[in-house]
Parts: C-alpha cells; structure tokens; sequence
C-alpha cells in the first residue's frame, strides 16, 4: 500500500511539472515566474547579441507581467512546435498537426508573419510590424525596378514577370515559401535556400542567384548594410503584418499581451523601438504608424 502511494505520488508530481513545463496560459506563466519568448537571430528583430525590437518588446512584456524573461532559441522549421507541442506538415496550405514535441516556449515574437496555415494553429496578437514580400536584385543586374502603378495585382504581375529565365533565391516553411506566391508559375529556377534567413541576403549578394525574395524587415536591413549595392525590383505579395503568435491554450496570455502593445504604441515606446532598430519603416509605411506616437 505504502509503495503504490509512493508511485502513485511521484507520477502525480511528474504530470504537475508536465503540466507547468508546457505553454500554459497567464496564470501559468505568472506561477512558473518566467515568460519564455521563442525566437532566433534574424534580421533586427533579434541580432543574436540579446537585443533586437523583438527582444526587447519582450522583456518589456515580461517586466508587465511581474515575470523573469527568457530565451528559447529556435530555427524557422521547429519554431512553431516548439510553441503548440505538435510537430506540422503544411499540405496544400493546409496545417496538419501531427505526433507531440516538448513545448518549449510562451511566445513566438520574431518577425513572424501571420500566413494563413499559422493562423490555424496559432493565435497571433495585434500587429506589431507591417510586411510585404518583395523582389531585389543586386544593382549592376539589367532588370529594372517596375514603374508603380497604384495597384497591387498589376504591380506584382509586373515584378513576377521580371523573373522568367532567372534564378530567384526563396526559402520553404517561411514567408519566402515560394508556394504562397506561386512562383511556379513565373519561369524562373527557383533556388531552395537551406541556410538561415539572415544569410540569404548576402548569399544573392555572393551571386548564388540573381534575385530573391525578401520581406520588408530584411530588406531594410540589407538596403542598409549594402547601400547603393541592392535595389528593390517590385513587390511579389500585397502588403502582410507581423504579429506575435500564442498557443490556441493561451487566450488570457495573449490579451494580456494585445493591452501591452495597445499601450506602447500609445505612450510613445513602441515607436521608440521602430526608430531604433528600422528607421526607415515609417518611410515605407505611413499608414501602418499612423496616431503612434
């Protein structure tokens, strides 16, 4: 009798630790002491030297929870079942949950772009950065950068169009997926970049390929690092937004989260973070910061 209450004891304590160690919710992150935000280096988001816009909102977030914050490093393929504890496979834009992984973070704040097979298996906040997928070429290429024509479907057919019998740098189970914009279709060799996002940039610059695509974040950060050396050819997607993604469990985390980022942008913090790290964003994007302070 006394050995089953001893086993029965020691696996009830297993599952409670179980319990604490997955995503949870607000209350569970407020008893475990610690938000855990999973991301990894990449663009200005998080440099990888423990700041970053993203990093930083965060540990502004866990500092107005009354938490400890911290990181969970992750790579674009896991980073999603490392937050909901399922391993996915996107079949024709579709999200198929499959066998469980260990959750290893509360958070998602990244540069993640909300794409409509996440947001079947994610929550995402309120937008935190605006977004679009655009072409770019290095600047001695001969294509040149379309003529805007004040609509996005012409727009985007004309930069498609640029790519036919070029090869074009993108990266699958991202936002560079060349399946969302069917880039197919356009005649271009399509590259599969297996590195990380942070370096597909300069592998265009190294002449790898032609072309890629990258999202506004890394773009700004490319233009500005080899200035006068890139330049932008066109759009391939309308215009998207980043957001931060929470686990379908974490409805209270993520409204407690959505009235931290309502007041930031309020008090005049958030755009204190934009001015840092993509000075430039309120140039591409008015309207996005509009009323920010």
């Amino acid at each position: 009798m006394k050995r089953w209450f001893t086993t029965t004891a020691v696996c009830l304590a297993l599952v409670v630790i179980s319990v604490a160690a997955g995503a949870g919710d607000l209350a569970d992150v407020k008893a475990r002491g610690v938000l855990r935000h999973i991301g990894l280096p990449y663009a200005n988001f998080n440099t990888g030297s423990g700041d970053g816009m993203e990093a930083e909102l965060t540990r502004f977030f866990a500092k107005s929870l009354g938490v400890n914050y911290e990181f969970v490093q992750s790579d674009w393929g896991p980073i999603v079942q490392d937050l909901i504890g399922k391993k996915v496979k996107v079949v024709n834009g579709k999200a198929e949950l499959l066998e469980d992984t260990p959750v290893k973070g509360d958070i998602i704040a990244n540069g993640f772009t909300i794409i409509p097979w996440r947001q079947q298996v994610v929550n995402f906040s309120t937008p935190t950065f605006p977004n679009q997928i655009w072409l770019v070429a290095r600047v001695d290429s001969p294509v040149k950068p379309i003529k805007p024509t004040k609509n996005i479907d012409k727009d985007i057919a004309l930069t498609k169009a640029l790519m036919k019998g070029r090869t074009v740098l993108t990266a699958e189970k991202t936002c560079l997926d060349p399946v969302l914009y069917n880039l197919a279709a356009t005649g271009a060799t399509i590259v599969n970049f297996t590195g990380k996002l942070n370096e597909i940039a300069p592998a265009m610059m190294n002449k790898e390929a032609d072309m890629t695509i990258l999202d506004v974040p890394d773009a700004l950060v490319a233009l500005d690092k080899w200035k006068g050396q890139i330049k932008i050819i066109g759009p391939v997607s309308a215009k998207q937004q980043m957001a931060a993604g929470f686990a379908k469990e974490s409805p209270q985390l993520l409204a407690a989260y959505n009235a931290f980022i309502k007041k930031a942008q309020s008090d005049g913090s958030y755009l204190k973070l934009i001015k840092k790290y993509y000075p430039t964003a309120k140039t591409y994007f008015p309207e996005f910061f509009k009323g920010m302070k």
